[in-house]
């Protein structure tokens, strides 16, 4: 009688064991892709060379090349959702898509919310300061004053660094950093800190109306993120990243849009 009850109990944890494990791969998000036939991908569009709109409504940029490449990988379309930054997270948690591929910063906080494949580029903050303030100011530690204002995007680790990096400097927050770079330009604040790429690009665009400090003073990877519990995605990703690396897929997007700016002509 007991072999048979303990004969019983190990077939029920059994049959629970791989009812869970069925279970766990279900979830993956690489069926519902397949599945529906399309590769949902959230992004904040805005954020130069990674993913922008024109100003005949598509969207065009780095992270928007690599999507498009993944997807015809998968055999499935590719279906842009673009998504204001402080609701991304929500939007991929809640299946509005499938990945977020946006040039999202790896950090701690985050990754208690989503998972995160490899780190497919590094960069880090840089600041873009008036240039009444050049010779004066000649790295974002001079910034470190009550008396300068320093403008950033809301919810960006540009706030963190700036909160963390130039704690004694005014700290104005916008929901762009279109507009957070514009208070600069405009003489309405002191200096704008944010991504690296991004700086490079709009003071390129801007000469003499901002100064560039062309040093990055954080260490930030960016990597896609998807939903938990998802071993699945995440193996395929990290997989297909190497991919890409190593046949000069990768190489070919990145001199595209980081090499060459004849794209900035179709940027809204």
């Amino acid at each position: 009688m007991k072999s048979f009850i303990k004969s019983t109990a190990s077939g029920l944890v059994l049959a629970c064991s791989l009812f869970g494990a069925t279970q766990a791969m279900a979830k993956s998000a690489l069926e519902n892709v397949l599945d529906t036939g399309e590769l949902k991908v959230c992004f904040d569009a805005g954020y130069m060379p990674f993913e922008m709109k024109t100003k005949d409504g598509r969207f065009i940029g780095f992270d928007i090349d690599v999507g498009k490449q993944m997807a015809r990988a998968m055999g499935v379309k590719f279906t842009p959702v673009n998504t204001a930054w402080d609701g991304i997270i929500p939007a991929l948690q809640t299946g509005k898509c499938d990945i977020i591929m946006g040039g999202m910063t790896i950090t701690a906080e985050r990754n208690l919310k989503v998972n995160f494949a490899d780190p497919y580029i590094v960069i880090g903050q840089s600041a873009i300061i008036s240039p009444k303030l050049a010779g004066t100011v000649k790295s974002y530690k001079d910034l470190n004053d009550p008396k300068y204002t320093i403008a950033t995007k809301l919810g960006t680790t540009g706030a963190e660094a700036a909160k963390k990096y130039i704690p004694k400097a005014k700290l104005d927050l916008y929901d762009t950093e279109i507009d957070a770079a514009l208070q600069v330009s405009s003489g309405k604040a002191d200096a704008f800190v944010y991504d690296f790429p991004y700086n490079a690009i709009y003071a390129s665009q801007n000469k003499g109306k901002v100064d560039h400090l062309a040093q990055p003073f954080t260490y930030e990877p960016l990597g896609w993120a998807i939903r938990q519990d998802d071993p699945n995605f995440l193996n395929f990703l990290n997989n297909y990243l190497r991919q890409i690396k190593g046949d000069g897929t990768y190489d070919r997007i990145y001199d595209k849009w980081f090499k060459n700016d004849s794209w900035l002509q179709d940027v809204q």
